[in-house]
């Protein structure tokens, strides 16, 4: 389970250094996908003593684990975008058609998922700039 957890953890950390090495901001790739017609955006927290402690072969691991359950159920219907780890928890952000099938890949994964919520909207310091 700790290598599962690790390799979620670098997955996300690669993924995000990636895009944020881009011109298009986290928030705005995020804006596009609640855009995408029956998909919605959901922010998934998994409870995971010592996440931030991980290995990059643990968080490779847990990639790998996320990555195979999600490629069996389908990129149309779920497809995870990014996840930030913290000292005890990981925030995971998937597209879904609904809550049911992220619940379903944290069953079939093995990984916690302590809350799921649906996002709504996005807002960032540009958000403030109202002209």
């Amino acid at each position: 389970m700790k290598i599962l957890k690790s390799v979620l953890i670098l997955a996300m950390a690669i993924v995000n250094f990636n895009v944020m090495s881009q011109e298009t901001s986290v928030p705005n790739l995020l804006r596009d996908q609640l855009n995408v017609t029956d998909n919605h955006v959901y922010v998934i927290e998994r409870e995971l003593p010592g996440a931030g402690n991980l290995s990059a072969e643990e968080l490779e691991a847990i990639s790998q684990t996320s990555c195979g359950v999600l490629e069996k159920m389908g990129e149309d219907n779920i497809k995870w975008l990014h996840s930030y780890v913290t000292g005890d928890k990981i925030y995971c952000v998937y597209r879904a058609k609904n809550e049911e099938l992220v619940k379903e890949h944290a069953a079939k994964g093995g990984f916690p998922a302590n809350s799921v919520a649906e996002v709504k909207s996005i807002i960032d310091p540009s958000t403030a700039n109202l002209n």
